[in-house]
């Protein structure tokens, strides 16, 4: 049997990497993953995990579904299921996510948000736009 080594368009599409040395200013959404090593300025929405490598840096607001971070991140981070900081993490801003897991030397200055308290904050979203 034989097999073709190439990738789909959507296999292509579900994985991205911002290299280190790129400078990307502007808004970011993928449905699938994402890895950054290099800079983004601007808001980010990934449907799938986001990565920070140890030279990444991220500033503006970020959902996504799972995040691992090494790197920096000023901002508000919106993780829906779980999040977890490398010792070289370092993040400015406010995190809400539903499970956090933090290695010893990462850091966060600001508030952190978790558990439940994600699956409330969409549910008044979605009740609210029902009633309006």
């Amino acid at each position: 049997m034989i097999s073709s080594s190439k990738k789909t368009q959507e296999q292509a599409q579900a994985s991205n990497r911002v290299l280190t040395g790129t400078y990307i200013q502007g808004d970011v959404q993928t449905d699938g993953d994402i890895r950054v090593d290099g800079s983004v300025m601007g808001n980010m929405k990934v449907r799938g995990k986001l990565v920070i490598g140890q030279q990444g840096i991220i500033e503006g607001e970020v959902e996504c579904k799972n995040a691992s971070i090494a790197g920096a991140l000023k901002g508000t981070l919106k993780v829906a299921h779980s999040m977890s900081l490398s010792a070289t993490a370092n993040i400015e801003g406010n995190v809400h996510t539903e499970k956090l897991s933090i290695e010893l030397g990462a850091s966060i200055n600001g508030a952190v948000t978790m558990g439940t308290v994600m699956k409330k904050v969409e549910v008044n979203i979605k009740e609210s736009s029902i009633t309006a």
